[in-house]
């Protein structure tokens, strides 16, 4: 919840219009942070005071892959409620394993997708990353954050100087997506 390239992109979110909402969850378990998530779609729905109409779900390393479980669940219950996916640095296999992809939610999903991954990404490489999503079957873009690696950090680069692009594309692919 604290990495800071979400407290970043949610701050520049917030500040653009859209309400963004930060959890976290205490263990690496990927079935325990997708119920964790799902408790806290199930609230946003429910919930009277703010009365939200749809959500693009988002997460970064497992958190995108709780995401996308959620987002292929809805997609099979045709729910409208979650509008599209956001990823920053998909775990699309484990370093040093790229056989072992990660992809059976991916390649479900039918609501609009976003993923930011770093060129250097020792759990995304660009070339299976690109074959994945020439299988989705719905509207996929991908930046890729030059030599950033797995924590969107780039060597010889400051955090400040790689934030405002991760930001500034998200936002851009919201605003786009919304106008459809």
């Amino acid at each position: 919840m604290n990495f800071p390239q979400l407290v970043s992109l949610a701050n520049y979110l917030a500040s653009h219009g859209l309400l963004c909402l930060r959890f976290t969850c205490k263990g690496l378990n990927l079935v325990y942070r997708t119920k964790a998530y799902s408790a806290v779609l199930n609230y946003l729905k429910s919930d009277e005071e703010y009365k939200v109409a749809g959500v693009f779900l988002a997460g970064r390393s497992m958190g995108s892959r709780a995401a996308a479980s959620l987002v292929r669940t809805a997609c099979e219950q045709d729910d409208s409620f979650i509008q599209g996916l956001i990823c920053l640095s998909y775990p699309l296999h484990p370093p040093k394993a790229k056989s072992k992809l990660r992809d059976e939610d991916l390649l479900m999903i039918t609501k609009p997708a976003l993923f930011i991954s770093g060129s250097a990404d020792e759990m995304c490489d660009k070339t299976l990353m690109t074959n994945v999503i020439r299988k989705i079957k719905a509207p996929v873009k991908i930046h890729w954050v030059e030599n950033a690696n797995h924590g969107l950090t780039v060597k010889g680069k400051s955090l400040e100087d790689v934030l405002p692009e991760i930001n500034e594309q998200t936002f851009l692919w919201i605003d786009q997506m919304l106008k459809l």
